[in-house]
C-alpha cells in the first residue's frame, strides 16, 4: 500500500502566533511530526502542505519534501482539512503519482510514541476499513450513556436515547474520542469528501502523551509535559 503522509501547516495561527515553527523544547513544533514520519518504514512519501515561506524554510532543514505552495484559498481559517488533502492528492495525480491512502499528521498533536505511526498503518492495512483514527478513552463520567441532553419539554434525557440509565460504572461500554494524532484514509474516501469513509477503525494512543495545541495555555502544558515525554517519543 502506497501511503502519502501529509503534514498540514498554514502560516496564519491566531491562538499561538507562528506556532508551527515556534520552538518547543529544542526544535520547532512541526519538526516533531516530520521526524516521526521520516522514521516510519511504511510511509511512501512525506510532504508539508503550507502557504508560508518561513515554514517552508524551516521544514527543508528537517529533510521533508515541499512539492508545492498551498493556494491562498486553502490557507484561511475557513479552509477545510479535507480540501487541503484533496488538493495534495490532485497535485500528485496530475503528475502521474498515485497513492492508496493518506496519513494526516497534524503538527498540533506532536507527541506520538516511537513506532506509533507504523503500528497504526499496520493495523489499517490488516483491516478492510476505509479509515483509521487514533483515539483515547472517554472518562467514565463523560461516557455518552451518562450524558444528558435537554429535550423539547426542557427535561433531561440520556444522550444515547436509552430510557434507563446504566447504574454501575463497570457496566459502561468503552467510549472513545479522536485525539488528533493520526488519521489514515483511503484515497477513494477522501475524493468523496470524507476522512472516515463508511467503515472506520481505530488505534488507542498513549494518554500520557495527549496534547492538542490550539491556545497559549495548551502550549504551556506541552512545555510542562516535555521533559517526561521525550523519553517516550
Amino acid at each position: 500500500m502506497r501511503i502519502l503522509a501529509i503534514i498540514p501547516a498554514r502560516g496564519g495561527s491566531k491562538g499561538v502566533p507562528g506556532k508551527n515553527i515556534k520552538i518547543l523544547g529544542d526544535m520547532p513544533l512541526i519538526a516533531y511530526s516530520i521526524n516521526q514520519a521520516n522514521e516510519s518504514q511504511l510511509i511512501t512519501k512525506t510532504i508539508i502542505s503550507t502557504d508560508d515561506a518561513s515554514i517552508i524554510k524551516i521544514a527543508k532543514e528537517y529533510h521533508v519534501e515541499i512539492p508545492f505552495v498551498r493556494p491562498i484559498e486553502l490557507a484561511s481559517d475557513a479552509a477545510s482539512s479535507i480540501s487541503v488533502v484533496q488538493h495534495a492528492i490532485a497535485f500528485f495525480e496530475d503528475n502521474n503519482e498515485f497513492f492508496d491512502a493518506v496519513c494526516l499528521l497534524q503538527p498540533t498533536s506532536p507527541f506520538r510514541e516511537k513506532g506509533f505511526i507504523d503500528k497504526a498503518i499496520s493495523t489499517f492495512m490488516n483491516t478492510d476499513c476505509d479509515a483509521l483514527v487514533s483515539v483515547l478513552k472517554v472518562p467514565h463520567e463523560f461516557n455518552p450513556h451518562w450524558v444528558f441532553e435537554v429535550n423539547e419539554s426542557n427535561c433531561l434525557q440520556i444522550a444515547t436515547g436509552e430510557k434507563e440509565i446504566i447504574k454501575r460504572r463497570q457496566d459502561l461500554p468503552n467510549a472513545f474520542f479522536r485525539d488528533g494524532s493520526i488519521y489514515l484514509t483511503k484515497v477513494e474516501a477522501i475524493k468523496k469528501g470524507s476522512f472516515y469513509g463508511k467503515k472506520l477503525t481505530y488505534i488507542e494512543s498513549n494518554p500520557d502523551l495527549y496534547i492538542n495545541i490550539d491556545t497559549q495555555e495548551d502550549w504551556e502544558k506541552a512545555e510542562q509535559k516535555l521533559p517526561i515525554i521525550l523519553s517516550k517519543i
